[in-house]
């Protein structure tokens, strides 16, 4: 079977799942894990915050209830199959939309709530979705994406439907979907192209309850607070289909981020399972508010996105006594490393291929790296956690293989043991002089300057060396831009990591580019390098630098 030939987005014409997946012919998260649990009335489902701080604590009983509602309600609209848009924020009804496309058989696509008409539209039209369910927050947005669209989608705001979710009985049938039918459509950031429409089974809503005992290492009575905003991947994994898997309560906060008010709700509520973004811990770590936190009930923190630095991961340690431990995966797959519970941390290090991943470093040709190569992160075989295709893009789909391995963009080395060192997107390292440079390695020794809150490295064209670092620095407050502060940035970055590596240009900007999602956008900052540069001295690396790459782990 070559994995890269697939173009059907149907996972029945790819034949069986990866050895170690025992995936029922049929599932339906609705049905088998949200209902089941809904058996005991009184079980905790999701405690809820609003902006006022107001706390309302939903039932399992009360979630399935309304997620058959809302199964009534979208089935009136479409058809088995059909694809509905969800553009709604931190709120349950998101949980119960969800649940109710998935209970009805349709195919959900969800989206960020602050997605702009343009960005909308595009989604709408790529995926033919039929119908939009939004909040009338953003009715201009949606009435504008249905100028640009035309006819045939429908839309259906909130209030709208909580007005009509009152007309149908708390029970509805399940379809009986097979685990190789369509259940999502996740899009990318597109942080380089068009978004992609990741095509994710039924099989696949079934395979999270790997991660969420794996990395999360959720028991019964947990509480898990993921902070990440709805309509993205991440939300999937852990703001609904992880914990539910194993009848954890969800903790879903609707206001804006605040250190102090996320430390203060973590002890309320009683969160035992934090997931942040790494920005989120970085701002942690910043605040005062840390040192006197008490959390008793948090036993375990743990982050993903980008690579965690290890100087927010020590200052966690020293407040909290807990270790953050840093994941990798993708919206094409799942957790595919990680730093779980019962793995020896290497500081630096994504961990080790989680249960089920055949997960490899690969040259060009694809083969299997030695040892310390830098390659392509790659997985092999096919576990239900990968996704069937790109949405009507076989070609994207056909590219993303190469030899039978899906090829996931990142670049890492992986030692003797087994563990991988993350280096960087395939089209973020820097070539500079013969030295190949993760920007991430660049940006964590400038985050342990007391000067620097945030911190993003690219590489900039250059006639002698192909490419210089480039660094794009957002600065604490007290802290004035200038060149006596950019000289020893770049000083404080020769002492801290190999030398060859330093910025050799520093931009102070007032903020980052990023996606909705928190990911920093390198593409942005690359198309236009020359934002608040700060001319410095071209210091030359010394002869006796290494040629080697000391990676995150030296």
């Amino acid at each position: 079977m070559v994995l890269r030939r697939r173009r059907r987005t149907d996972s029945d014409a790819l034949g069986a799942y990866a050895p170690g997946w025992d995936v029922p012919s049929s599932f339906n998260f609705t049905r088998d894990v949200v209902d089941a649990y809904a058996q005991d009335a009184n079980r905790p489902a999701l405690a809820f915050v609003d902006t006022e701080g107001i706390v309302d604590r939903l039932s399992f009983a009360e979630v399935s209830a309304d997620a058959a509602r809302w199964a009534h309600l979208l089935r009136t609209r479409l058809d088995r199959g059909d694809r509905v848009v969800l553009m709604l924020g931190k709120t349950p009804a998101w949980h119960c939309a969800m649940l109710g496309a998935l209970k009805g058989g349709l195919v959900a696509v969800p989206c960020p709530d602050m997605l702009r008409a343009a960005d909308l539209a595009y989604r709408v039209r790529h995926s033919g979705a039929r119908l939009v369910v939004a909040d009338r927050a953003n009715e201009i947005e949606v009435e504008e994406m249905r100028n640009q669209v035309g006819g045939g989608v429908l839309v259906l705001y909130l209030d709208e439907a909580k007005r009509e979710l009152t007309r149908y009985m708390p029970v509805a049938p399940t379809e009986d979907t097979r685990a190789a039918e369509s259940a999502l459509i996740l899009y990318t950031s597109g942080t380089t192209k068009e978004p992609r429409g990741v095509v994710h089974t039924h099989a696949y809503t079934w395979a999270k309850r790997m991660q969420a005992a794996h990395w999360l290492d959720t028991r019964d009575g947990d509480v898990v607070w993921c902070t990440a905003s709805t309509g993205w991947a991440k939300a999937v994994w852990n703001v609904l289909l992880g914990p539910w898997s194993h009848g954890a309560e969800i903790v879903l906060h609707e206001a804006a981020f605040e250190p102090e008010e996320r430390l203060a709700l973590m002890e309320k509520l009683g969160v035992t399972i934090l997931c942040q973004a790494p920005t989120e811990y970085r701002f942690l770590a910043k605040s005062d508010a840390l040192a006197t936190a008490y959390v008793p009930t948090l036993r375990h923190a743990v982050s993903a996105g980008e690579p965690l630095n290890p100087e927010v991961i020590a200052r966690f340690q020293e407040t909290l006594g807990l270790t953050i431990r840093d994941g990798y995966g993708q919206t094409e797959n799942t957790l595919l490393v990680a730093n779980a519970p019962e793995t020896e941390i290497r500081p630096g290090s994504m961990g080790l291929p989680t249960p089920g991943h055949d997960v490899a470093v690969i040259d060009e040709d694809g083969h299997v790296c030695p040892p310390d190569v830098e390659g392509d992160i790659a997985l092999i075989g096919r576990p239900p956690t990968l996704f069937t295709g790109y949405w009507e893009a076989p070609e994207d789909t056909e590219n993303a293989f190469r030899d039978g391995w899906y090829v996931t963009g990142d670049r890492a080395v992986r030692d003797a043991e087994g563990y991988l060192w993350f280096v960087g997107r395939a089209d973020d390292v820097i070539l500079s002089s013969a030295y190949r440079i993760g920007p991430f390695e660049v940006e964590s020794a400038l985050l342990e300057h007391p000067a620097v809150a945030e911190s993003a490295v690219i590489g900039v064209p250059d006639e002698d060396r192909g490419q210089l670092v480039k660094a794009f620095v957002v600065l604490r407050e007290g802290h004035a831009p200038d060149q006596a502060l950019a000289s020893e940035l770049q000083e404080h970055v020769k002492a801290v990591t190999a030398p060859y590596k330093y910025p050799r240009a520093i931009a102070f900007v007032d903020e980052l580019p990023k996606t909705t999602s928190g990911k920093i956008r390198r593409g942005e900052l690359r198309a236009n390098p020359d934002v608040g540069l700060v001319p410095v001295a071209d210091v030359q690396p010394s002869p006796t630098e290494p040629l080697t790459i000391p990676y995150a782990r030296d």
